[in-house]
C-alpha cells in the first residue's frame, strides 16, 4: 500500500482509494439504499465518533441493514482510515470520515445469499470555498420543492435517498447561486437544508424544528447543549416565515460548519443585519472550546489576504 496515497476500508480490507471498486449491480447506487453517517477532524481527531456511529446504527435498523460489523469495529476502522490519510493533508486542513453501508449487491445467480457493502472513506473539507461563510453569514432559500413527510420517510435515518434535499438545494442554487437552501414542510414550517439544520434566535430564546421532522444533527444537538449551558432557553417547535422574518439571529449547524451565521433568508436580512449575532457568537466560542481548536478561525484563514 502506497503511504502517500488515501486508503478506504472496503468489506473488511484497507486498500488503495485508486483500487476501490463497486459493483454496477450496488444497491446504493441502483435504488439509494443506503445509509451513511459522517464526521469531521480537529487537528485530525475524529470529532464525536461515538455518537456519528451509534446514529449510524439506528439508521442501520431502521432500514433493516444488518453490516456484520459491531459498532466498536466501525469505530476503530474509521480511525485507521483518519490515522492513514490525515497526514496526506496540507498543513491546517481536516476531513470528514465518513461510514457508507448499502444492502449490498443484486445477484443474478441463484441461491446467493446478498451481504451488505461497508465503505469508510475520507475528504477534505473545502474550508476555502466556506470561509466566506464565516464573514459573510449563509444567504438562506427556501425553495418551493417540500420536504418529504415523515410519515412517508423518516428524515431521522441518514439515508441515501438525498434527491428531495438536492431538488430544493438546486432551486435555490437557480435562485441565488452560493445560497443555502432550507426546506419547508407541507405547512410552511422550516425542517432542513442539504445536511445543515436551522436555529431561529428571538428575544434570548434559541429555536428550532421539532426533531422528528429534521435528521437530528449531532452538531444541532451540540448547539442546543451550548445553549442551556449558557443559560439560554432552547425550544424545539414549529417555525415558519414569520418567525424568520422577525428573527434576532440565525444560524446553521452542521458536522462541517459546526456553527455559522445566517445573513438573510429570502433576501430578508436577518436582526440588525451583523453576523454573528451576540448569542451566536458565544455559541460558536463555546463550540471552540469543546472541539479545542478555533474551528472559526481555521475558515477564516483561508480568506485571499485583504479579503
Amino acid at each position: 500500500m502506497a503511504d502517500q496515497e488515501t486508503v478506504v476500508f472496503l468489506n473488511g480490507k484497507l486498500i488503495p482509494e485508486s483500487q476501490a471498486s463497486i459493483s454496477i449491480r450496488y444497491r446504493g447506487y441502483l435504488h439509494g439504499d443506503a445509509v451513511f453517517d459522517a464526521t469531521r477532524t480537529f487537528n485530525g481527531a475524529p470529532f464525536k465518533l461515538v455518537e456519528h456511529v451509534k446514529r449510524l446504527y439506528n439508521s442501520l435498523r431502521y432500514v433493516r441493514i444488518d453490516p456484520g460489523f459491531d459498532p466498536s469495529e466501525m469505530e476503530h476502522w474509521s480511525r485507521e482510515v483518519v490515522r492513514h490519510n490525515y497526514p496526506l493533508l496540507p498543513a491546517g486542513q481536516d476531513m470528514w470520515v465518513m461510514q457508507r453501508i448499502s444492502r449490498g449487491v443484486d445477484s443474478t445467480e441463484p441461491g446467493v445469499e446478498r451481504q451488505a457493502t461497508v465503505l469508510i472513506e475520507t475528504h477534505a473539507i473545502p474550508f476555502a470555498k466556506r470561509a466566506p461563510l464565516y464573514r459573510d453569514g449563509i444567504r438562506a432559500i427556501t425553495p418551493s420543492v417540500p420536504r418529504v413527510p415523515p410519515r412517508f420517510l423518516s428524515p431521522r435515518a441518514k439515508t441515501h435517498n438525498y434527491l428531495n434535499l438536492i431538488m430544493g438545494d438546486l432551486e435555490a442554487q437557480g435562485t441565488d447561486p452560493g445560497s443555502w437552501a432550507v426546506l419547508l414542510d407541507e405547512n410552511g414550517n422550516f425542517t432542513e437544508g442539504l445536511g445543515s439544520n436551522i436555529f431561529l434566535v428571538k428575544d434570548g430564546m434559541v429555536n428550532t424544528p421539532k426533531g422528528q421532522f429534521v435528521l437530528e444533527g449531532i452538531s444541532r444537538g451540540i448547539a442546543m447543549d451550548l445553549a442551556t449551558g449558557l443559560n439560554f432557553p432552547v425550544e424545539e417547535r414549529d417555525l415558519d416565515l414569520y418567525d424568520a422574518y422577525t428573527a434576532d439571529e440565525a444560524f446553521f449547524t452542521s458536522t462541517s460548519l459546526c456553527i455559522c451565521p445566517v445573513a438573510s433568508i429570502n433576501g430578508s436580512v436577518i436582526g440588525d443585519g451583523k453576523v454573528p449575532g451576540p448569542i451566536t457568537e458565544r455559541l460558536m466560542a463555546a463550540y471552540s472550546d469543546l472541539a479545542g481548536m478555533d474551528f472559526v478561525e481555521q475558515y477564516l484563514s483561508q480568506l485571499p489576504s485583504g479579503a
